[in-house]
């Protein structure tokens, strides 16, 4: 006869973790991308459009996120740094590296949804335009792409909490290199001046045979 148990079974229990890291892992990185790539794609794109008076009539302008203000494209280049950085440092590093990420994407949704309805950069052309430093723009009208860029700042900002909470599960690339490169120290040991035949063999992996 088989009885069935309510206990987990304990390899169950250990493999939770390790299936909620790759989960979140394979989360975060999707995000932290895309709202990255998003972003950036935004702040190159008409946020703002007008007309400025000048001699010959009404002359038509416009602004890119960019020419409205730099901070979303400048976080979204912070954010794919701190997610790559995520990887590379451990415990309290990557905690503070988390942050970073997740402080980045609120900066861009909230640069982003401020300079929705700025239209500074338009009032700077049409001065030009107009030769008359007082001139600002007219029939001012804004798009949808600064909405855009703070949905990327979203993403970016939804990776830092993933890695907020699940980066203890995550890999580091630092523990893999210390790892091979204390296993190359461990292996790499002077050859034995009584056997010719790991001089031998030294020499044809490239190595010092003294130890020197």
């Amino acid at each position: 006869m088989e009885y069935v148990t309510a206990v987990p079974h304990p390899r169950s229990e250990a493999a939770a973790p390790a299936r909620s890291g790759r989960r979140s892992l394979a989360v975060a990185l999707l995000f932290g991308a895309l709202g990255a790539a998003v972003t950036l794609l935004a702040t190159r794109q008409r946020w703002a459009e007008g007309t400025a008076t000048v001699a010959g009539g009404a002359f038509p302008l416009t602004a890119k996120g960019s020419d409205v203000t730099g901070v979303p494209a400048a976080l979204a280049i912070v954010g794919l740094a701190a997610l790559v950085a995520v990887f590379a440092v451990r415990r309290a590093g990557r905690f503070v590296v988390s942050g970073l990420l997740a402080l980045s994407g609120a900066g861009i949704a909230a640069a982003s949804l401020a300079a929705a309805s700025d239209g500074s950069a338009l009032d700077e052309k049409a001065a030009k335009a107009s030769g008359d430093t007082s001139a600002t723009v007219d029939a001012l009208g804004h798009t949808g792409w600064p909405y855009v860029a703070a949905v990327g700042g979203l993403l970016i900002l939804l990776a830092g909490l993933l890695a907020l909470r699940y980066g203890r599960l995550w890999p580091a690339m630092s523990g893999r290199y210390e790892r091979g490169a204390a296993g190359a120290r461990r292996t790499a040991r002077p050859a034995d001046p009584e056997r010719p035949e790991e001089i031998w063999k030294a020499l044809d992996r490239g190595e010092d045979p003294t130890g020197a």
